[in-house]
């Protein structure tokens, strides 16, 4: 696991070497193993690297790394979990590779060599992010992995392309000329995160999970991206092998065939010269994980969890309950609003775009205590996804089901009644669970909600209201807003199917996995997610929806191997997700720094936001009128984002 970065350009950049190392020097958090810097003034380019050793520790899996006879020269951030069985390949094949150490790096320079790009990254199973330059026809590659678990990002000033894993490694180069992006931060209001292809800046962009970008010169506008990997085409694939009755129908067959895939995804993500453990919150998925990895071993797990005194959101006692079970050597830290608070000041600096997702502050304080013992933990991240677990889900389409029952006519007059009697903010998005807040006030939230659901043309639409912050955007933008890109959607048969797709190339990569990449990077702890192994992504999507949902309950299929390896009493119980008792604690402890980021005449002159919205839901918000910590939070990181800029 590293940092990559580099640059590219018609112009003679003075030491391109000294700014090579500085553009890495952003990223030492990434890689505090070593750096590397490679330079060719000929062609007018350079790639550093920052190391977290994790495999072959030797110099041998030093970076940058040039392939026999100086051809390709590569700069690499991942783990390849088939690197060996590659080697083989190409043994078997009878292709000639002088091997130098066991990195994986080595591995995939080797294969680029004798297959060529497509072919290696359709044979590649692992997260990455990789820029390879070919001397010969003068080609910078990108490539990014098929979930798009490590970040790329990709920017053209003038004559200079600049890449890196975040964008601080950009910012570093004299050629940046970061302008922030009025459409990025609309596509950010909307949900909590900048979504790729779009970076906060103009000029940059995010190079999309399972695409290529291919460079012929510096200097002209970046061309679009080609796909080598097609969620789409999984999902048809899946869906017509399902409907051909090709899988057993067997639940307890697809339960031991669902079992071998997760076990054999887990076991390759074991494989490491460092100390390893997993992340264990006491759900299905992280539990599932930690007990195929204690299966495949021969000593106990470490695994670790983060606990909260509100038990509305602890799920510590859980973990615990089931690490028992399991027999891992569990390790636990309960934290509160002032551990929140000590960690604020580097929140934006770690996330480095504006990023409001809150669960990012347990997820960055698990990462550390987790660094504290091992490099390498693996997490239950994609089961949600895959096998239809996140509750939103079974509420879009229990609301469709009763509105779509009535006829549209009649839900638009029931809609003009209610804006007629809503106040003046109430088209704005709000939350339940806000403590404090009066039997009327909820009654006045729900309806809040159902004024934009009423008008629903489809369970898509439920779903898009359900999962969208400032749903009234001009109000707070003060402008006309651009909406994030929508997803194309393949011939899918059902609304699970279509919110499960939408959430695998949208939520997963730009909220989930972006969360959880700059937490543990920025401990330097590297985070692997078997669940998101694309074999076990291909399998899960030829599952029918019934073993999906059952019973009103999601995921049932993966409940059932779980139960298998844990006593259902241990993990039978609503999900609470990884959240912190935000709207508590912007009224309490974290009000004073939430005061000062929403200081009216500051967002006056700043401009981004409409002062009086803004500071008329903070006051809402502290009264307990209505519950906004979302939307308060998103634009809060904005600010601090901001600031953090301005440093």
């Amino acid at each position: 696991m590293c940092g990559i970065s580099g640059f590219w350009s018609s112009r003679a950049w003075p030491d391109s070497g000294a700014l090579a190392r500085a553009m890495a020097a952003r990223l030492a958090h990434r890689g505090p193993d070593g750096e590397g810097v490679w330079c060719d003034a000929d062609h007018g380019i350079a790639l550093s690297h920052r190391r977290l050793a994790i495999q072959d520790l030797s110099s041998a899996g030093h970076q940058p790394m040039l392939s026999d006879g100086g051809r390709y020269a590569m700069v690499f951030n991942g783990e390849i979990y088939n690197h060996m069985a590659l080697r083989e390949q190409l043994r078997d094949e009878r292709c000639e590779v002088s091997w130098r150490g066991h990195s994986d790096t080595e591995t995939v320079l080797a294969c680029l060599v004798n297959w060529g790009l497509m072919t290696t990254l359709q044979r590649l199973n692992g997260m990455f992010a990789i820029a390879l330059f070919d001397r010969q026809s003068a080609t910078l590659h990108f490539a990014r992995d098929r979930l798009g678990e490590k970040p790329l990002f990709i920017a053209q000033y003038d004559d200079t392309v600049l890449f890196g894993s975040e964008l601080s490694a950009l910012r570093s180069h004299p050629a940046f000329g970061g302008k922030v992006s009025r459409r990025a931060l609309s596509c950010y209001l909307a949900r909590s995160n900048v979504p790729a292809p779009y970076s906060i800046y103009e000029g940059t962009m995010k190079l999309s999970p399972g695409h290529v970008l291919a460079l012929s010169a510096p200097g002209h506008a970046l061309p679009a991206s080609e796909a080598y990997w097609s969620l789409a085409d999984v999902a048809s694939t899946g869906i017509r092998i399902s409907k051909e009755g090709a899988m057993d129908s067997d639940t307890d067959a697809m339960g031991d065939l669902l079992e071998a895939q997760v076990q054999t995804a887990v076991a390759s993500r074991m494989i490491s010269d460092v100390p390893l453990g997993a992340f264990l919150s006491g759900g299905i998925d992280s539990s599932l994980v930690v007990a195929m990895m204690q299966k495949v071993s021969t000593r106990p797990v470490r695994s670790f969890s983060i606990g909260f005194d509100d038990d509305a959101f602890n799920e510590a006692p859980h973990a615990r309950a089931v690490a028992d079970h399991l027999g891992t050597d569990h390790t636990e830290l309960y934290v509160g609003p002032r551990d929140a608070f000590d960690l604020l000041p580097g929140m934006a600096k770690m996330y480095d775009e504006p990023f409001a997702d809150s669960s990012q502050l347990p997820t960055a304080l698990l990462a550390s205590l987790t660094r504290h013992s091992v490099t390498v933990s693996l997490s239950g991240d994609g089961g949600d996804e895959l096998f239809g677990g996140y509750q939103r889900y079974l509420d879009a389409q229990r609301i469709w089901k009763s509105l779509s029952r009535v006829p549209q006519p009649l839900r638009r007059m029931a809609t003009a009644v209610l804006c007629a009697g809503a106040p003046a903010l109430s088209s704005l998005s709000v939350r339940r669970g806000c403590t404090g807040m009066t039997a009327i006030a909820r009654r006045a939230e729900y309806v809040a909600r159902m004024r934009t659901m009423l008008v629903a043309r489809d369970c898509e639409e439920v779903f898009s209201d359900i999962i969208t912050d400032w749903s009234d955007m001009p109000v707070v933008l003060g402008v006309p807003p651009v909406q994030p890109q929508s997803v194309a959607m393949p011939a899918l048969d059902s609304d699970l199917q279509r919110m499960m797709y939408h959430d695998t190339i949208s939520y997963m990569p730009d909220t989930i996995l972006t969360k959880v990449d700059r937490a543990t990077m920025a401990a330097s702890l590297e985070s692997r997610a078997p669940l998101l192994d694309h074999e076990l992504v291909e399998f899960a999507w030829q599952l029918p929806d019934d073993v999906r949902e059952r019973d009103g309950r999601g995921k049932w299929l993966l409940r059932e191997v779980l139960n298998r390896h844990v006593p259902r009493a241990l993990i039978d119980r609503p999900k609470k997700g990884f959240g912190i008792p935000l709207g508590d604690w912007l009224r309490g402890e974290l009000r004073d720094w939430a005061e000062s980021l929403l200081d009216e005449r500051r967002l006056r002159e700043e401009g981004w936001f409409d002062s009086s919205v803004v500071r008329k839901v903070w006051q809402e918000h502290l009264s307990g009128e209505w519950g906004w910590q979302s939307e308060l939070w998103s634009v809060l990181m904005f600010q601090a984002w901001l600031d953090e800029q301005a440093a």
